[in-house]
């Protein structure tokens, strides 16, 4: 079993993947004191950590072969599959004892084919995507769903817990990604239920903010209304979570219902929906564009 040290100095961690998510995740860890390795496709996203003192190395294979807990958080299934088993992959270096940690929203088999073939060299790996967009990874404050063995978890939550506030064992390798596949659905409906509100409420001459002011104390709470309802309001499109990496978590979650034989008709309208956002050309805005589609719809516009 991995023997994680709990002093921070005495961890090398590596970092693949500094987007909007992955950059400041990575900050917090080393401002809490941990000893950070990273790559990056491209190298320029990696340049503020880089500045703090960050190595860098030029494949994930080059991390995994000098660090004892690796992270991973990319955009797409296929990036995931690249950065594990590719030439240059994690999976070609990967060391006896090493904990792999995937923080990519992808496919739950995955998940499971990246655990068995880190057990087979003798390491771990644990599916550990999160909840919170932009605003939490930056605030550290972000919802991590984890699954994998329940006893390596444990020792790496110390380390997780330095970029969120919820972190909660879902079960056993592939378990976190279907919790994320629930909070995506969760997610999508709630969208279109907020854009809809505040276009109603503008149709009826209502002022929003005062609107969001009452509803977002009542049975209507909830981080939607909170956090992209005044966005929306204010015209901010700009992303904390882009609209394709979110057609993406709906297509998964789509087909693995799929494989389960159920029909969830709200999250394939949601799909449709945001396939319409980037139709118009929003595909790169923020989850809160499909505001602009549904209001096209309605005829506001």
């Amino acid at each position: 079993m991995t023997n994680i040290s709990t002093n921070p100095s005495n961890v090398k961690i590596g970092w693949i993947g500094t987007g909007i998510m992955g950059a400041p995740m990575a900050m917090h860890l080393v401002d809490a004191g941990y000893n950070v390795s990273v790559y990056s496709r491209t190298k320029s996203k990696a340049e503020k950590l880089i500045t703090k003192g960050c190595d860098w190395y030029d494949t994930p294979a080059a991390i995994a072969e000098n660090c004892d807990v690796v992270f991973t958080i990319v955009g797409y299934p296929k990036d995931v599959e690249e950065v594990y088993f590719g030439d240059d992959g994690v999976m070609q270096t990967l060391k006896k004892d090493t904990v792999v940690i995937d923080m990519t929203t992808t496919l739950p088999g995955l998940a499971v084919r990246i655990d068995n073939a880190a057990r087979e060299k003798g390491a771990w790996a644990v599916d550990a995507p999160v909840s919170g967009g932009e605003v939490g990874a930056i605030n550290g404050a972000l919802s991590v769903m984890i699954g994998g063995d329940e006893e390596v978890v444990t020792k790496v939550m110390p380390i997780m817990d330095v970029f969120s506030k919820n972190m909660v064992y879902q079960g056993k390798a592939g378990s976190g990604q279907h919790t994320k596949m629930c909070n995506q659905i969760t997610i999508a409906g709630t969208m279109i239920g907020v854009c809809e509100c505040l276009i109603y409420g503008h149709k009826a001459g209502l002022d929003l903010e005062t609107v969001l002011s009452s509803i977002g104390k009542g049975a209507a709470a909830c981080w939607t209304l909170d956090v992209l309802a005044p966005k929306i309001v204010h015209g901010d499109f700009e992303p904390g979570f882009m609209v394709e990496h979110f057609i993406k978590d709906l297509g998964i979650a789509l087909e693995e219902a799929e494989l389960m034989n159920l029909s969830l008709p709200g999250l394939a309208l949601a799909k449709q929906l945001y396939l319409s956002v980037m139709a118009m050309g929003k595909g790169t805005k923020g989850t809160q564009a499909l505001y602009l589609a549904l209001e096209k719809m309605s005829g506001m516009d």
